[in-house]
């Protein structure tokens, strides 16, 4: 319907511009012009028109869509660049899940591989992110603090992990070594003869408020979850489970739910740039306020080498 609207308004506007050529033969004689030769002047009129109006119309309409088509590009480009974002990244995010042994403390590694519902409980769950080919995974200490602080052995970390082909497996976690002043916590599986994806270590030196930065974790339990949002703030100061502040904290409001913890805050390129920690919830509900943190990446890059070099002894862990 609106190519017929062009159309007609294209055509009214040849017409009412058409050069009046031979005028005064017509206005003179058209009492005595042939009704067959009024006729011919007219379709000669349409023949020689129809092309030109037609290319017109046809150019009018290409250019529409190439108008439409650009508007439109730059918004698929940015959900493509998200997509490839995400699945760059989420091969290096690991599901972590604090088990409680509830039949027999004496439960062998090999057994944490069974169905927890017929062995364990699960105490809660967290996210974390892969260091290194070597198998060391980084998350945060308040994820694994009771598997840290567990005398009696009834405790076990049950991590999935995908290899780089996108397999995903569970595996045991051990801790090799834990820092509760940075809530900061590397644990280790077997990954012997799988190949691992480790993520790409950025920096939080030169950020700016206002710019892009995903979080992907397991919010509740869901695993592989992506939120958005930008860098809210920086050089923030948030509490560490020893009582102690954390300093130079970036502030985003980026969705960080329970379940989120020790999962990676990554830049528009996909490199990590902090480790999601805490959130501000609306009091009473336990719901995110939008105010979230995360441990800038140049910390962990400080702290995570000398754990997993000098570990953590159980007798100096605190």
């Amino acid at each position: 319907m609106a190519v017929m609207v062009l159309g007609s308004f294209s055509l009214l506007h040849i017409h009412n511009h058409f050069p009046p050529i031979h005028k005064h033969n017509i206005t003179s004689s058209s009492s005595n012009t042939p009704k067959s030769q009024k006729n011919l002047l007219t379709r000669r009129r349409a023949i020689a028109f129809g092309p030109s109006l037609f290319v017109a119309v046809a150019s009018s309409l290409t250019h529409l869509a190439l108008a439409q088509q650009q508007q439109e590009d730059p918004l698929e480009q940015e959900e493509d660049r998200v997509v490839q974002l995400f699945q760059e990244a989420s091969p290096s995010v690991v599901f972590i899940k604090d088990l409680e042994i509830v039949r027999s403390p004496r439960t062998t590694s090999d057994d944490v591989n069974l169905i927890e519902d017929e062995n364990a409980k699960v105490e809660g769950t967290g996210s974390g992110f892969i260091w290194d080919k070597f198998g060391h995974i980084v998350t945060n200490y308040h994820v694994v603090a009771k598997l840290a602080t567990d005398g009696s052995g009834i405790h076990r970390c049950k991590i999935y992990v995908a290899d780089t082909r996108g397999n995903g497996f569970y595996r045991e976690g051990k801790i090799i070594g834990v820092d509760p002043a940075y809530d900061l916590a590397v644990l280790k599986v077997n990954v012997e003869g799988i190949e691992l994806k480790p993520v790409a270590v950025g920096t939080s030196q030169n950020l700016h408020v206002g710019q892009s930065c995903f979080a992907i974790g397991n919010p509740y339990g869901y695993e592989n979850t992506l939120t958005t949002g930008v860098v809210s703030g920086l050089g923030r100061e948030i509490p560490s489970p020893n009582g102690r502040a954390i300093r130079g904290a970036i502030q985003t409001d980026a969705d960080i739910n329970a379940g989120n913890s020790g999962g990676p805050l990554i830049d528009s390129y996909g490199h990590v740039i902090g480790v999601n920690t805490a959130t501000f919830t609306r009091k009473g509900t336990g719901v995110s306020s939008g105010v979230n943190f995360a441990i800038p990446i140049d910390t962990v890059v400080r702290t995570v080498p000398y754990l997993i070099v000098y570990g953590t002894s159980y007798k100096d862990r605190f």
